[in-house]
C-alpha cells in the first residue's frame, strides 16, 4: 500500500479493515468494535509524524489488538461518552448468502475463549506468522501453537460451521443379495 498523503487518508483506506479486526477479535460485538477502533486511530492519530512513513496499518492493527487484550485482562475501564445525536449508520445492501456465513463464523468465534479467538484472527484473517502473531500478542511461540491447536479443534465440531448436506436424490438402499435356496 502506498504511503498515505494524510491521516484522512489513512483513515479511508484502513477503517474498514480494522472494524473488521475488530469485530472479529470482540465475536462481532460491533459496539465494542468501533469503540475499538476509535480508540486506535486517536492513538495513531497522536503518533502520525512518526509512523505515517512505517507501517501504519500495522502500528493500528497492533493497538487495537493490545487495546482488546488490555480489555479481556481487565486492566482498562471503559469511558462512554454520551451524545445527543445517534452517530451515522452506513448504508448499503448486503447479500443474504454473505451475512449468514459471516454470522455463522461470529457465532462459533464467540464460543472460543478471548485468547483462542485472537490467536484465530491475527493467524488466518491477519495472514500472521506464529512468530509474528506471538510477538502481537505478547505470548510464547509454543502458547500460540497450543492456542491455535484448541482453538481449531472447537472451530471443527461447532455446529455453526457444519453445512448441511442437501440433496434431491432420494435415499440409496442398499440390497443385500440373498443365497439361493436349495430344494
Amino acid at each position: 500500500m502506498p504511503e498515505p498523503e494524510s491521516f484522512d487518508d489513512f483513515v479511508r483506506a484502513c477503517s474498514h479493515r480494522l472494524y473488521r479486526v475488530g469485530c472479529l477479535l470482540t465475536g462481532g460485538n460491533r459496539a465494542q468494535a468501533e469503540d475499538l477502533v476509535a480508540e486506535a486511530l486517536a492513538r495513531v492519530y497522536l503518533a502520525w509524524p512518526r509512523v505515517r512513513s512505517g507501517d501504519a496499518f500495522g502500528y493500528a492493527r497492533r493497538t487495537i489488538v493490545n487495546l482488546h487484550t488490555d480489555w479481556w485482562r481487565g486492566l482498562r475501564h471503559r469511558r462512554e461518552v454520551l451524545t445527543d445525536e445517534m452517530p451515522d449508520v452506513p448504508g448499503g445492501t448486503d447479500q443474504g448468502g454473505q451475512v449468514v456465513r459471516r454470522d455463522s463464523v461470529v457465532r462459533s468465534l464467540r464460543r472460543l475463549t478471548r485468547r483462542e479467538r485472537a490467536v484465530v484472527v491475527l493467524r488466518y484473517f491477519l495472514d500472521l506468522t506464529e512468530q509474528d502473531t506471538a510477538a502481537e500478542l505478547g505470548v510464547s511461540l509454543g502458547t500460540v501453537k497450543s492456542t491455535n491447536a484448541r482453538a481449531l479443534a472447537k472451530l471443527r465440531v461447532s455446529p455453526d460451521l457444519v453445512e448441511p448436506v442437501r440433496s434431491t436424490d432420494p435415499p440409496i438402499r442398499t440390497v443385500v443379495p440373498t443365497q439361493p435356496r436349495e430344494s
